[in-house]
Order: C-alpha cells, then structure tokens, then sequence
C-alpha cells in the first residue's frame, strides 16, 4: 500500500509540472502579439510601399512607349504625305470631315493632323493575265479625342481616319473600288495650291462609313493656362490646333490640350508632331492636369516630338 501511495503521488507532481510547463499565460501571449506587430507592421509598409512605386514606374514605362511608338507610326504615315493642312486649311474643310455636324462632336473631336498621301502599291494591279505597280491617294486625318466614353481612360486618345480612291474607277462599284465619301482634290482651279487644296469637298451625297479607329490613349487632357501649362507656339508655320481667337482651327476648350499639336508649313510638306502622354491617368481618375513647376509630377507626362518631310510633289500653275 505504501509503494501505491509514493507511485500516485509522483504521477500527480509530474502531471501538474507538465501541465504548468505546457501553457502560456495571457499577459505572454499579448507581449507576443505586441513585439509581432511592431515587426510585421514596418515590413508590410516596406512592401506596399515598393509594389505601389512599382506600379508608378510601370505606368510610366507603358506611357512613353506608347508615345513613342504612336510617334513613330505618325512620322511614317506622314513621309507619304504630299500636301499638309495648316490651320487655314483646317477651318476650310473641317466640315467635310468626319465629327463637324454639331457642336457637340466640334467639342469632344478637333482634326489635327489632315493630309493627302500617295502610297505605292507593289503588284497591286492585275492587267490581263499579268500584275503592275499602282498607287492610291489616301487623305488622312488624325484626332485628339476627349469624351465620357468609359472604354477609355479620363485623359484624351489620338484617333486616325482614312478615305481612298481604291485601284479603279472612282465612280462605280463604292465598295470595291474608292472609299464611300473620297473624292480626289482638283488642280484645274485657279489660285494657289493653298487655294486649290483648301476648296477640297467630300463626295456630295454620301456619308461616311468609316469610323474614326483609335490609335492612343493616355494622351494629356490638361488645357492651356498661362502659368502651370502655357499655350505651344511655332517657330515656322502655322500651330494645329490654334489656341487663342475663334473659327474651325481654334480647338475648343475640352481639345485646347498640349498633348498633340504640330506645326505645319503646308508650302514645303513639312510638320512638326508634339505628343505628351499622361501616366497619371492610369494611377487615378483625378488630380490629372500637368503642372510645368511641379518637378516630382512632371516625370508622368513624357513628352515627344519629331520632324517630318513629306513627298511634297504636287504642282500647280
């Protein structure tokens, strides 16, 4: 009986020892928490902090690729140019173009960049059996665009319209042949070729069937102000769109944006193309407008330019 008793009395005392071994009070567990906390907390802001400069960096490095690589698709269109619209030129046929009919389309939709191209196609007429060498004459109009359309971002879009006469007749069979709408430029008037080019008209009768297609989006929406974002000017030709008086060439005040504008010597098919991008746009939907003086915000708007030499061979009496 003795020995039972000293067996049951150490199973006891060792039972209580694990059992007080094995627990954590209260105040250890909040300690615990508490040193967790003041360890974790910097470290998760450390990480935030690095995706969150991550994203900036990336929105910047997706903008000025765009930019440059919608500079570069513009420079080459505008190579096969032969005749360039300045702003006379726009005031006069912009009527004729896709998005005049209303104030409301002048507003959200200016024509900057208006040109005739002759583009050479290889083998691109079948006479007979055999194929020849053709070519097209294509006028070409690019938009700075600012609306409430949802597809696209609360900055501006660049959007690109196209008309041609097609390989055949210009009269016959629309579809196969000319684009609805195209009718080609006459040289038979009298006056300058500023003159003759400028008294350009659609097809009469016929509407337009080809849309305006975008080209590139997160272009800058901030309109001119004399202190954070000055109005552009030209040294030579004629600056698309104006930005002061009031006509057809002057942009509106939704459009009057620096983000695309040229300057245009329509005499030596010549043109200057400035595009500024708007990275801000794909980090927020507010606080967007560029502000030249503000050093840490100017790096998300970057900036290109580049000069073109058009064909330039049309001739006029």
């Amino acid at each position: 009986m003795r020995q039972l008793k000293w067996l049951s009395k150490n199973q006891l005392k060792r039972s209580r020892t694990k059992q007080k071994i094995a627990g954590f009070t209260l105040i250890e567990l909040l300690v615990a928490m508490i040193i967790a906390a003041l360890i974790i907390t910097p470290l998760l802001g450390f990480m935030i902090n690095i995706l969150d400069n991550d994203r900036k960096e990336q929105a910047k490095t997706n903008t000025d690729q765009e930019i440059k690589a919608a500079l570069d698709y513009i420079a080459r269109d505008l190579q096969q140019s032969v005749y360039i619209y300045d702003a006379d030129g726009i005031a006069a046929i912009r009527s004729q173009l896709p998005k005049a009919s209303s104030a409301d389309e002048k507003k959200k939709f200016f024509p900057v960049l208006v040109f005739w191209k002759r583009q050479y196609i290889s083998g691109g007429l079948t006479v007979g059996t055999e194929t020849d060498d053709t070519f097209v004459y294509s006028l070409v109009a690019y938009y700075i665009i600012k609306d409430d359309d949802s597809t696209w971002s609360k900055a501006a879009r660049i959007g690109r319209f196209q008309i041609s006469n097609g390989y055949g007749s210009s009269d016959t069979a629309i579809n196969n042949t000319r684009d609805v709408g195209f009718q080609l430029f006459n040289l038979q008037d009298e006056g300058t070729l500023k003159t003759k080019m400028n008294n350009w008209t659609k097809k009469s009768g016929e509407t337009y069937t080809q849309d305006i297609l975008p080209l590139v989006d997160y272009i800058d929406q901030s309109t001119t102000d004399t202190t954070a974002n000055p109005a552009p000017t030209c040294s030579t030709g004629q600056i698309v769109p104006q930005f002061t008086g009031s006509g057809d060439q002057v942009a509106t005040d939704n459009v009057k944006t620096r983000g695309f504008y040229v300057c245009v010597d329509s005499t030596n098919t010549v043109a200057q193309v400035y595009l500024r991008g708007n990275a801000f746009a794909r980090l927020q939907n507010t606080n967007l407008n560029f502000d030249k003086d503000n050093e840490s915000k100017k790096i998300y708007y970057p900036e290109a330019n580049i000069r073109v030499q058009g064909l330039g061979f049309l001739f006029t009496k």
